[in-house]
């Protein structure tokens, strides 16, 4: 089963410098924590939801849609009840909710899916080999950026594993259509050990595998690819980096975006 989040297509987002779609998500998660203002957070939800769609890496982000949605809801729900605001909406006892809670505990919400999205934008939109390539031209030591890479390749191996695992059982019977999610939770348990079983077994045969060719970290090496930084890449840093600067103005010059001005 193919889990992997990559997706192959020729888009201006594909073609830029791993790099630049590095820094760029790093610009991003800035400007999203500049902000606690739903409608502000939402407007750059809205704006990465819009380079997903003209990417066309849409299918990548439904993989993770319940996940993404079971996110904002705990974030919705459970903000109001740990945050007072001026603006009581509704009391029980000792618990009560704000306006401003409510708005903060969605803004909060708006802001883990931007992370998850911006996140699993640059999985599809970035091969492998290229997140490498670029961590090693910026420096970063050849095992950490190894290290970084090879995670990233075992991640969708093993989530392929353990759907492999889940529907080899369903198909003997194995009922996880309960309605109890605790029932439905005790049943998947017992399919974690031949998932770890799986996982060690594939790392050992990697451990082999480097071994045997002789793998050492501090050796002088050459790239097939070699990322390059062009006009489009710096036209679109400059351009996010003049965002986060708009951001940062508005929100610590003008103290615009947030409904609760003491917190993040």
């Amino acid at each position: 089963m193919n889990i992997s989040l990559f997706l192959d297509h020729d888009t201006w987002l594909h073609r830029l410098d791993p790099r630049t779609k590095m820094a760029g998500a790093l610009i991003v998660f800035l400007m999203v924590l500049c902000f606690n203002d739903p409608s502000f957070v939402a407007g750059l939800t809205a704006g990465i939801l819009a380079v997903v769609f003209s990417t066309r890496t849409f299918p990548a982000l439904a993989k993770l849609r319940y996940i993404l949605a079971l996110l904002f809801l705990f974030s919705v729900v459970l903000w109001p009840f740990f945050l007072k605001g001026p603006t009581t909406i509704w009391s029980w006892k000792f618990l009560s909710i704000s306006r401003e809670s409510l708005l903060f505990g969605i803004a909060m919400g708006l802001r883990l899916s931007t992370f998850v999205i911006t996140g699993l934008l640059f999985l599809a939109t970035t091969r492998n080999e290229d997140v490498t390539n670029g961590l090693i031209k910026m420096r970063f030591p050849y095992a950490a950026a190894f290290a970084l890479s090879t995670a990233l390749r075992l991640v969708p191996t093993f989530a392929g594993t353990g759907a492999t695992v889940v529907q080899a059982q369903v198909s003997r019977g194995l009922d996880l259509e309960s309605r109890n999610i605790f029932s439905r939770f005790g049943k998947l348990i017992p399919l974690a050990t031949p998932m770890f079983i799986s996982a060690i077994r594939y790392t050992n045969f990697l451990a082999m595998a480097l071994e045997s060719r002789g793998f050492t970290p501090d050796a002088s090496r050459t790239l097939y690819y070699e990322p390059v930084m062009r006009k489009k890449d710096w036209f679109v840093l400059t351009l996010l980096a003049a965002l986060l600067c708009l951001s940062l103005y508005l929100r610590i010059g003008r103290g615009i975006g947030a409904v609760m001005p003491g917190r993040m």
